[in-house]
């Protein structure tokens, strides 16, 4: 039997203060945990979109942007983004760049579960189709990166509160996602830093 897949509980400098299982970390009173997003764009600039597996304790069948994720203890973040798109989507990735490397939310449900995360967002590009795994993932379409992100920003796409919020911060870095330019990773959160 495999142990429980843990994450790691931040402070809010982002400075490592535990591990905890994962299934017990989303409630009414989520502690701050490290978290990843990804962006998942072809070479023509097109965006994977995923909408979330109906059983998902958390935003379930909502529509979010391409897979979200937490790093095991000691994970690079990168490779957490690695890891979760083969698990979840099927994909191989060709590139993983770090974009945004403090964004941080604490959102509610209307029945009281949180989500409360240290969340860097990571741009990934690939080739080929995504074979979504349903325990993950309900279903997934491409779409051109304007006009989704136009859909965000106007609220009428609705989309995660993760997204929401993460869209604005990517579309102020230029209108090419393929050309926005890649954080340092020396950015990151503590947490989140290689262990020297």
């Amino acid at each position: 039997m495999t142990s429980p897949e843990h994450v790691v509980l931040v402070d809010v400098e982002g400075n490592p203060i535990g591990t905890a299982p994962k299934s017990t970390v989303h409630g009414a009173d989520t502690p701050l945990h490290l978290a990843f997003s990804s962006y998942v764009f072809d070479r023509q600039g097109r965006v994977l979109l995923s909408r979330r597996a109906g059983h998902k304790l958390t935003w379930p069948d909502a529509w979010t942007n391409s897979c979200c994720g937490h790093p095991l203890p000691g994970e690079p973040l990168s490779s957490a983004v690695v890891r979760r798109l083969a698990f979840e989507l099927g994909l191989v990735v060709e590139s993983v760049d770090l974009i945004l490397p403090r964004f941080a939310y604490r959102a509610v449900m209307d029945n009281g579960m949180v989500e409360h995360e240290l969340c860097p967002v990571y741009r990934a590009v690939v080739t080929g189709e995504a074979v979504p795994n349903a325990e993950e993932v309900g279903e997934v379409r491409w779409e051109p990166w304007a006009s989704f992100a136009a859909g965000v920003m106007s609220g009428e796409l609705d989309i995660s509160p993760w997204a929401r919020e993460q869209v604005p911060q990517l579309v102020a870095l230029g209108p090419d996602p393929l050309a926005w330019p890649v954080a340092d990773p020396a950015a990151l959160p503590p947490a989140a830093l290689p262990v020297s």
